[in-house]
């Protein structure tokens, strides 16, 4: 399953949820793409632990802004993962290469990125008196769900 899927962090903040998220590439072979100013550093301690002893198998890509990630897309859909998104997450069609964008743990998605596709929006469920999931559990669910429906056709 190497690279079958691109997951996109724009600006994290968290060390922690980048190292689990990185963790998580690794065990399923997805991408992981970092995109603008980090809010730490990746020799961090934090970011070290939270991946553990798998930074070696995760295929990490960095880029100074979204407009250079833009300009590296070949193929693939884009999806923006908003908790203002109209259609479920579970409402997608996934396909290999595809590219799941995330945005901060404490702003989500500059308005600018969310204005390039209004139809690419998708929100993951949940209860109306919730604001949201944290940003390594949303990329889990999200990264998971993919697989299910990819997987059939790697095979």
């Amino acid at each position: 399953m190497t690279n079958f899927i691109n997951i996109v962090l724009h600006e994290p903040e968290i060390p922690q949820n980048t190292g689990n998220i990185a963790r998580l590439c690794a065990c399923t072979g997805a991408r992981l793409i970092l995109v603008g100013k980090l809010g730490f550093s990746m020799t961090s301690k934090y970011v070290k632990h939270s991946g553990l002893d798998y930074w070696d198998k995760v295929d990490i890509v960095r880029y100074v802004d979204y407009n250079e990630f833009l300009n590296s897309v070949d193929g693939g859909n884009i999806y923006y993962l908003t908790t203002k998104g109209k259609k479920s997450l579970f409402e997608a069609k996934f396909k290999a290469g595809d590219y799941l964008v995330f945005g901060s743990e404490s702003k989500g998605l500059p308005s600018w990125i969310m204005d390039l596709d209004r139809e690419s929006h998708l929100r993951l469920p949940m209860r109306e008196e919730t604001r949201s999931l944290n940003l390594a559990n949303t990329v889990a669910i999200t990264t998971y769900e993919a697989i299910r429906q990819i997987e059939p056709e790697l095979k």
